[in-house]
């Protein structure tokens, strides 16, 4: 698919709770092209502070509009946060290889490791995709009624058992994996380094395929900088180019 860079209107810029916001673009361009997985990078500022775009995953596409969820964490989103409806941000994208769909998907969010999984979950709706979110609190689950219109069963774990099951989401996977025939699953699973590297040792143990998508600080975005490198058993890889979407087995953890 051909990769954009092109300046787009803003719908709204709305809070969703905490320091969580979803942005909603007419970017009809890059919604006919983008797929589940896929990230663009997002330049906040038309001055050198921040100099560098933002990469954020394709959270939904509806028709021409594309949402992005985000969290303000620093300078960046904080500049984001602050537009208004009508103005224009400077996109590159679509970027990235996304996932492959499968059948009997299974997907793992950490965090906001929800946001690009939401458009994965919109794509696979006819097979009412099984969802399992983990996250520290219960202040900190996102999407849950966005998955359930796509026909999701949802399972929430919490670090503190405000919601859901009590503990990591990694756990409340393998506990499912231990009931039932987990023959011909797919994973698929977004969120920290650490819960990634947990659904994969998990997925090796029952020899379930995984696609995950890897979270990494990126600077360009297609792969000149080599920023965003990883090890993996074919050698080093790029997050951004020959990513964010890797098989599990595939990454050096």
């Amino acid at each position: 698919m051909k990769t954009l860079q092109l300046k787009f209107k803003i719908i709204s810029n709305l809070p969703v709770g905490g320091k969580y916001f979803k942005l909603t673009l007419d970017a009809g361009k890059i919604a006919q092209r983008a797929i589940p997985g896929q990230f663009i990078m997002l330049k906040v500022s038309d001055g050198l502070s921040p100099l560098l775009r933002r990469p954020l995953g394709v959270h939904r596409v509806n028709k021409n509009k594309v949402e992005l969820l985000y969290e303000v964490i620093g300078p960046g989103t904080k500049i984001l946060m602050q537009k208004k409806p009508g103005e224009y941000l400077d996109i590159i994208g679509p970027l990235g290889n996304g996932f492959t769909l499968k059948q009997r998907p299974v997907l793992i969010a950490g965090g906001m490791g929800v946001a690009p999984l939401v458009f994965l979950a919109g794509k696979l709706s006819r097979q009412k995709p099984l969802v399992l979110i983990g996250a520290k609190t219960k202040n900190h689950i996102l999407c849950v009624k966005e998955f359930k219109k796509f026909s999701c069963a949802v399972k929430i774990a919490t670090d503190d058992g405000s919601l859901g099951f009590k503990g990591r989401v990694t756990d409340l996977f393998r506990d499912y994996l231990s009931t039932i025939n987990h023959r011909t699953l797919t994973i698929y699973a977004c969120g920290p380094k650490p819960m990634l590297r947990e659904v994969a040792a998990i997925s090796q143990k029952y020899s379930v395929p995984a696609q995950i998508s890897l979270e990494a600080h990126m600077s360009c975005g297609f792969g000149a900088c080599m920023g965003c490198a990883v090890e993996t058993k074919a050698g080093q890889k790029r997050v951004c180019q020959d990513g964010p979407v890797f098989d599990s087995q595939e990454v050096i953890w």
